[in-house]
């Protein structure tokens, strides 16, 4: 859509338009308007001054002439007193009613519409407005202010609420959503007052032309000009002052018959032509009252027009039971396209996702017989008590993204070290994060849901296989809705017809919805991540949006503070970077971002100027437009998913979060035009809120709100603060192979007494199956959780933070009570050191950590490498070769082999899985080394061997192996293990270096492992 401006419409398209305002006839007033006058006369006249008439004469003063003593307090209750009482309270609801009164009469003079509200009088105050509407029945003060004394004894809730403008949006709506109950119980009220005048001016012998109410009035629908449409939010800018008032003009309006039959069921869905009712204290000049005969309009063109208002006068909420289930299928043809409304999808009661929440928390709420407490996410366990960022706690698909990259930064910088590709560094250890990179990585593995990933990804690759099977092209996805019960939902730019199984169409024919149990049956595929520009904003209501940024038709806008701006521009780079359901694209970074390229240095990139974006945009838009025409495609979506698959229809995401000059706007305007269709998308920031040629606007708030009305979002935005910035991108820049330090391995985080004299008092075997010595077994449900968590603190010897902990044993969520009560009985099962020590502690930081005298095998294995490479073993033969002996014999397996399935789903986070194999691998080469040096080239092999149980894939162990076999002189063994070498590499084929090694030790290799196999 084009850049909406606040001034009205003006072009000259035909149909009926608004003028200034008409002066109104005066209403005649029937015989029933003067006896309600008088009756309501009468009772403000015996509730304002018989009652406290009533009170002086018969009871006086009721309050204590003086200062009360002890002594009258302890004097017996008469009936005097009680009665004494009860007259205080009667003066004090008296004074209330005649608050409500005043209030209203001044509401009712003014004109101002619906009063401001007494506090606690909501139904003194109805009464009192009821009584004074009926008072000024006789006068046009009272058009447009209340129900007639017919609703007395009707519902007192519309009362309790002051204005429809304060009502809030809720899932559920078709566009624009639904209203709450309390609100749109307001909403009644004022849409009966509508209903209650309309029918006593159809009453009327002249059929019923005289005025509505006084002060109500009406707005026609501007018909477009050019790519201008009119809508909601520009008519209550000019005529009610706040484009935010919106809300008001829709719940007056909504499901109310127009004209041409249609109804107002979407905020942002509106035609020219149709009728809005205004608030009572709208103004301007092109609101009309009741146009007699407006000027510029034939005279036989007037009558239809009056008609039709009055027409629509009659109509309200209590005459639209059925209103609210038209569905909006029919309706998809009139959405105007470059204005695309977003809403919440429906969502479905009793989700599995609930059911598995409370499962996940069974196992200890039983145990403490918690059964009544219902798990809440693991997310808001704790509060910033615990000194987390929240920002990150509560981005669960930004925490994972950036988790599973942090993970594979990691252990690429192992395999880096371990195979000496960075200038001889043989690091076994990454360094620990400490202070607020410390806590930006428990912040992560607290928030970050990769279920979710998985299955968001799963879901969006099956679909489009599905849809290619049956040559169908993938629609275009404006936005994606995770919702709390965990079903998804795409938003679809038009309807695309049914969509294919397990999919199914949503709350109307532009949603495609997947429930999250057919999500879990979708299998791994091979095919094209079809929408990889889906990034997220926030959450509404319990649903998480995406914004599909490559889809926009044109240029996205965000307004809003520079400080707050940034916060959205990083999370959305950093989400872009490093989320899962991509497979490539390219993300350019304007102004802005330079410092976040260690988070993914292949797919950001950075530039300085705008000058330097629109000449790069510039050629890449003519690229790609002459690429999708060479191919015979209209959009990278029919690209992305058939045989032409290229890197050409990855997305391009453009980032620019400074405000560019109106010159430049115009020219990255010229650019976005046809963005949509070459899968390039635009976000550009703007201090003003003002750009132009931008399509969709948002707002980003001091508050943490990001706004888009006019596409009908209001969101908890999704941001990352500059702090926690920059402690993401610190986790990112130590795990860079190419960062760490020259020199030797470095030094275990726990290192263990080998000796005798430091036998430890509680000792677990996690490297293979699990097992505890030193310990009782817990009783049999509790075992479990117990034995998972021990195991955690044992692989982090560092330290635990209690939500990392809550966060990995109950991934759904806990309660704090339950999670609590767990760490108690673990802390209670370890037991006291001698000293009286408990072996679970915590420290200054609140992270909960094991004494010193609670050792696993894992530690004694790091402790015995780390002796015979770095300590007596460097300068002692014997005691290297005895302490790399008694560490491979610890090794039984990998680590956990017999956990139980379904848990230890933390460990996908970990390291360990690639830090194990290599620490075996190098106590291997050590002892292999360690033989050989005296000729033993058997026992080389047997300990060769043993390590590649546990790292079959390590080439350093094979490339030894193969030196090893070739020492003890016999071909045909190298030959038989160059054949099985070249098995186990399956269509790979050997690694270079193992090829390079084979060709000197045996070059006629190739053909002897053919004629082998």
């Amino acid at each position: 859509m084009a850049r909406r401006t606040n001034s009205s419409s003006t072009g000259g398209s035909p149909g009926p338009r608004n003028r200034t305002p008409q002066p109104l006839p005066r209403r005649r007033r029937t015989f029933g308007d003067f006896v309600k006058a008088f009756g309501a006369f009468l009772a403000l006249l015996v509730l304002l001054a018989g009652v406290p008439g009533a009170l002086v004469v018969a009871v006086g003063w009721p309050l204590p002439h003086g200062t009360p003593s002890l002594d009258w307090l302890q004097q017996e209750i008469t009936v005097g007193t009680f009665i004494h009482v009860l007259t205080v309270i009667v003066w004090f609801a008296w004074a209330q009613f005649t608050a409500c009164v005043l209030v209203e009469m001044k509401a009712a003079l003014s004109g101002v519409g619906l009063p401001n509200r007494v506090p606690g009088a909501g139904a003194s105050q109805l009464l009192a407005r009821q009584l004074v509407a009926a008072l000024l029945l006789v006068g046009a003060a009272a058009a447009s202010f209340t129900p007639g004394l017919s609703q007395l004894g009707q519902s007192l809730e519309g009362g309790r609420h002051g204005s429809v403008a304060a009502a809030q949006q809720i899932p559920g709506g078709l566009f624009g959503q639904q209203q709450e109950r309390a609100a749109a119980e307001a909403a009644a009220a004022v849409a009966e007052q509508a209903a209650d005048a309309a029918s006593q001016a159809a009453s009327r012998p002249d059929g019923g032309t005289s005025a509505r109410h006084g002060d109500t009035k009406y707005y026609r629908i501007q018909p477009p000009e050019g790519r201008h449409h009119d809508s909601l939010w520009e008519i209550a800018q000019r005529h009610l002052g706040d484009g935010r008032r919106y809300k008001e003009i829709y719940e007056l309006n909504k499901d109310r018959t127009q004209p041409d039959g249609s109804k107002l069921s979407e905020a942002s869905l509106i035609r020219p032509g149709w009728i809005m009712e205004m608030p009572g204290d709208a103004h301007g000049g092109e609101l009309v009252e009741m146009p007699d005969a407006e000027p510029g309009i034939p005279a036989q063109a007037q009558k239809p027009i009056q008609q039709q208002i009055h027409d629509y006068a009659k109509t309200g909420d209590h005459q639209q039971a059925g209103g609210r289930q038209d569905s909006g299928a029919d309706r998809g043809d009139q959405v105007d396209r470059d204005t695309a409304h977003f809403r919440v999808p429906q969502q479905r009661a009793g989700g599995d996702h609930g059911q598995e929440r409370e499962r996940a928390a069974s196992d200890e709420a039983a145990a403490d017989s918690r059964d009544g407490q219902g798990a809440q996410p693991a997310a808001a366990e704790s509060g910033p008590a615990f000194g987390l960022p929240e920002a990150l706690v509560g981005a669960p698909l930004l925490a994972a993204g950036l988790l599973g990259a942090l993970g594979r930064r990691r252990r690429q910088a192992l395999w880096q070290s371990a195979l000496g590709a960075v200038r001889g560094h043989r690091g076994m250890e990454p360094p620990v994060p400490t202070g607020s990179a410390a806590d930006a990585q428990d912040a992560l593995l607290v928030g970050a849901d990769p279920d979710g990933v998985r299955l968001l990804d799963l879901s969006l690759r099956g679909l489009a296989a599905a849809l290619a099977a049956e040559s169908r092209p993938l629609p275009t996805v404006y936005a994606a809705w995770l919702g709390g019960n965990g079903d998804l939902h795409l938003q679809l730019a038009q309807p695309a017809g049914k969509p294919p199984a397990p999919w199914q169409l949503g709350q109307d024919q532009t949603f495609w919805m997947l429930a999250h149990a057919d999500a879990e049956r979708y299998e791994e595929t091979d095919t094209a991540a079809p929408y990889p520009g889906l990034v997220s904003l926030g959450t509404m209501d319990d649903s998480r949006l995406l914004l599909n940024l490559e889809a926009v038709p044109g240029i996205v806008s965000l307004s809003g503070s520079a400080t707050d701006r940034a916060a959205v521009f990083a999370s959305v780079a950093a989400e872009l970077a490093t989320n899962g359901w991509s497979d490539r694209m390219t993300i350019t970074l304007v102004g802005f971002g330079e410092d976040l390229t260690p988070l993914a240095p292949n797919r950001l990139r950075h530039l300085d100027d705008i000058e330097a974006l629109v000449e790069t945009m510039e050629a890449e838009t003519r690229q790609r437009r002459g690429a999708l025409g060479a191919a015979g495609h209209d959009s990278v979506l029919t690209g992305r998913t058939g045989p032409a698959q290229h890197t050409r229809w990855a997305p391009h995401l453009v980032l620019l979060a400074a405000e560019p000059s109106p010159v430049d706007a115009l020219r990255l305007a010229e650019l976005a035009a046809d963005a949509g269709r070459l899968g390039i998308g635009y976000l550009v920031g703007t201090e003003s809120g003002e750009l132009p040629g931008a399509a969709w606007e948002m707002e980003i708030t001091r508050e943490g709100k990001l706004l888009a009305p006019l596409l009908g979002l209001e969101l908890d935005a999704q941001m990352l603060p500059a702090d926690q910035q920059r402690a993401v991108v610190e986790l990112f820049v130590e795990a860079d192979p190419e960062g760490g330090p020259d020199g030797p391995a470095g030094t275990p985080p726990f290192l263990v007494d080998i000796s005798e004299q430091g036998r430890p008092a509680v000792y677990a075997r996690l490297v293979g199956p699990y097992e505890i010595i030193g310990l009782e077994t817990p009783e049999g449900e509790r075992s479990p959780l117990l034995h998972e968590a021990l195991a955690l603190l044992l692989l982090h010897r560092e330290g635990v933070h209690p939500r990392v902990l809550s966060s990995a044993l109950w991934p759904r969520g806990v309660t704090e009570d339950v999670r609590d009560a767990l760490v108690e009985r673990l802390r209670g099962w370890l037991g006291t050191d001698p000293d009286g020590t408990p072996r679970l502690g915590a420290d200054a930081t609140g992270r909960l950590t094991l004494a010193k005298s609670v050792v696993s095998d894992l530690d004694v294995l790091r402790s015995l490498y780390h002796e015979a490479t770095q300590g007596k073993g460097v300068d002692s033969r014997v005691v290297r070769g005895r302490l790399l002996t008694d560490a491979l014999v610890l090794v039984r397996g990998p680590l956990l082999a017999d956990r139980p399935e379904g848990r230890y789903g933390w460990l996908t986070h970990e390291i360990i899985d690639a830090q194990l194999p290599l620490l075996v691998a190098d106590i291997g080469l050590a002892l292999s080394a360690f033989h050989l040096e005296k000729g033993r080239a058997e026992k080389a092999i047997e300990a060769l061997n043993a390590s590649m149980n546990s790292a079959p894939a390590d080439e350093r162990l094979w490339n030894e192996l193969l030196r090893a076999t070739h020492a003890t002189g016999d071909e045909d063994k190298v030959k038989r293990l160059a054949a099985d070498l070249v098995a186990r590499s399956g269509a790979r084929g050997l690694p270079p270096r193992t090829e390079a090694l084979l060709d000197e030790l045996l070059p006629a290799w190739r053909s002897g492992a053919a004629a082998v196999s």
